[in-house]
């Protein structure tokens, strides 16, 4: 039951458009259709991963006035209620983040699995109105092989896996350094290990399976940073303003 699911929702459309986008690139170069096919998936769930971004973007913005709760002197129950109201105020929610990237995953893991499994079309998944492409290139851009291991597009994958952990936003400094949170702690032990050991790992897994994978993992992550700095760019401001008019309220 759930692998029909999986194949009809999930991988059987994901894996019938690269082969659709095989047959229409030039000279049937897999790489781009590998490219093109994780840029529309990752439009098509832009929305999502926006907000996202943005919720934690507005978490750093408030880290002040979280933290002036923290130093009020007030009980941990009159600290939670101000704490509460401040994310209302704001329509921020600390857990939305989470969810949404929840909501992503299966998404982001199908495409990941149909470069995964190698790219073969020999497949009863292909629908009726797409054809098993005529000519597969697995040599990008004429000079990059994809079929097996790439040490250079695999070692791009782990520098861009780098790049966007170093972009997405940073947890909140909360002041709390006698007695931090599991949530404080846990996120920034996260955000140390996305950034210093992920990249390793993203790297042995893309040349261990394919340069495929690898070219999925680059367009993937650059694509993050483009989105990050978007994100920073048009809602830093617009949050910020709003922090300040709630501290002049005071």
């Amino acid at each position: 039951m759930l692998s029909n699911i999986w194949n009809t929702v999930l991988y059987g459309p994901l894996l019938n458009a690269l082969a659709f986008l095989v047959s229409v690139v030039p000279g049937g170069d897999v790489g781009l259709a590998v490219i093109i096919l994780t840029i529309l998936v990752k439009l098509l769930i832009f929305p999502l991963s926006q907000k996202s971004i943005e919720s934690q973007v507005a978490m750093n913005l408030l880290a002040p006035e979280i933290n002036k709760i923290k130093e009020s002197g007030a009980s941990k129950e009159e600290q939670a209620k101000m704490t509460f109201e401040l994310y209302k105020r704001h329509k921020t929610n600390p857990f939305s983040g989470c969810l949404l990237i929840l909501i992503q995953l299966p998404i982001i893991f199908a495409l990941y699995y149909v470069f995964f499994k190698g790219i073969n079309f020999d497949s009863e998944l292909l629908y009726s109105f797409i054809k098993v492409p005529e000519k597969m290139n697995m040599l990008f851009l004429g000079f990059l092989e994809i079929s097996g291991k790439s040490l250079f597009l695999a070692l791009l994958a782990g520098v861009s896996q780098y790049l966007q952990a170093y972009f997405m936003p940073k947890p909140p400094a909360i002041k709390n350094s006698s007695s931090p949170t599991f949530a404080e702690s846990f996120g920034k032990s996260m955000n140390m290990q996305m950034k210093y050991v992920f990249p390793f790992v993203v790297a042995f897994i893309a040349y261990t399976i394919s340069g495929a994978v690898a070219l999925y993992w680059i367009t993937s992550n650059l694509f993050a940073v483009g989105q990050q700095i978007y994100v920073n760019k048009n809602e830093k401001s617009v949050l910020d303003e709003e922090v300040k008019v709630l501290i002049s309220k005071k």
